[in-house]
């Protein structure tokens, strides 16, 4: 089972990228290096509800 999840940056607190997952494989919390335009730079992106 897939889910939406948003990812927000852990700099600036700006939600930049929607994605999906699967729930049932990752349970865990997501954590990905993608790039802020509002930053403009490579931040970390975590995982929010």
């Amino acid at each position: 089972m897939r889910v939406k999840i948003t990812l927000e940056c852990t700099e600036c607190k700006q939600r930049n990228y929607n994605t999906t997952k699967e729930k049932r494989l990752h349970p865990e919390r997501q954590e990905t290096r993608k790039y802020c335009k509002f930053c403009r730079k490579h931040t970390n992106h975590k995982e929010t509800k």
